[in-house]
């Protein structure tokens, strides 16, 4: 089946997109690279991962680089995403034996070119590398803001992950299996659903402030709800997605405009996730000023 391509269309788009994002970004923004560990970061990823212990060994290594990044005291915001995705890797490995996996073969192809997208990306940051996704750049370039909460820095990571990087890597998965012909790996794709489901609770709580975790208490299990809803509609949009830029890969031209559009898409709402942290952030902020100074009236009103 042909994929209808409107080359013009997707051009202005992709245009557009990055004037909206252009516009929600501050000015000023730090450059790119990872000092004072750009040497521990480009020998880390120069060699690419090729099974799932590899990607584990990886992670690992990147949180003790990352950790040690500014801010301190382990409050770098890409250590928060990076910290997030090994939980998430682990469990993925740890499934790989279990009698619920039909592919185990196709399950860890895709998680090593799922992580190699990453750990690219990391290369390509310190690297001064105009090219690394602008997905990407949106979570990079606030590495060592206070600003951007870490609940909402592993947020953008996940949204450079799935909304930019899991077509890709699916795409790559299918040029050494072969595109899917039946049902057999879709499946086992959706088994990642699961864990998400599993641990958005606790990794969310994980990252969470004072401020989120209130928030968290007063709404129940609806956070919980609407972001499993979240991870199940963008992970079904990656793979649809996927499937769209198979039909193009025969077009190298075709394939690289779809890419840009996907990536400056993915952009912008990584920006717009920031935006919405501050709202929620300054209100948060504006209470606990209000709450302080109706202690202090109270406590000046008894004399206590």
């Amino acid at each position: 089946m042909k994929v209808a391509f409107d080359r013009d269309r997707v051009t202005d788009s992709a245009a557009l997109l990055r004037d909206e994002r252009v516009q929600l970004a501050p000015a000023g923004w730090p450059g790119r690279g990872w000092e004072p560990a750009g040497r521990e970061v480009a020998e880390l990823c120069a060699t690419p991962p090729t099974d799932i212990a590899g990607v584990l060994t990886r992670l690992t290594a990147a949180q003790k680089i990352l950790d040690g990044l500014p801010p301190t005291g382990g409050n770098n915001r890409v250590a928060a995403f990076n910290s997030l995705y090994f939980t998430i890797t682990d469990r993925v490995a740890k499934s790989l034996s279990g009698e619920d996996v039909r592919d185990p073969v196709f399950l860890e192809l895709l998680d090593v070119e799922f992580a190699k997208r990453y750990f690219d990306a990391l290369r390509r940051w310190g690297a001064d590398d105009d090219a690394t996704p602008d997905a990407w750049e949106v979570l990079f370039r606030r590495a060592g803001s206070l600003k951007v909460s870490r609940l909402t820095a592993a947020m953008l990571g996940v949204n450079a992950h799935i909304n930019h990087d899991l077509a890709l890597a699916l795409v790559a998965t299918w040029e050494r299996t072969g595109a899917p012909t039946d049902e057999v790996i879709h499946p086992d794709y959706l088994l990642i659903n699961k864990i998400f489901f599993e641990e958005i609770p606790s990794l969310r709580r994980r990252y969470s402030t004072a401020w989120q975790l209130r928030i968290d208490h007063l709404v129940g299990n609806l956070d919980d709800w609407s972001q499993r809803v979240l991870v199940s509609a963008t992970r079904a949009h990656a793979w649809d997605q996927a499937q769209r830029l198979w039909q193009l890969r025969d077009d190298s031209d075709d394939l690289a405009r779809a890419k840009l559009l996907m990536d400056r898409a993915s952009a912008l709402l990584g920006e717009a996730l920031i935006s919405a942290d501050g709202v929620v952030n300054r209100i948060g902020a504006m209470l606990r000023v209000l709450r302080n100074s109706v202690r202090g009236l109270l406590s000046r009103l008894t004399g206590c």
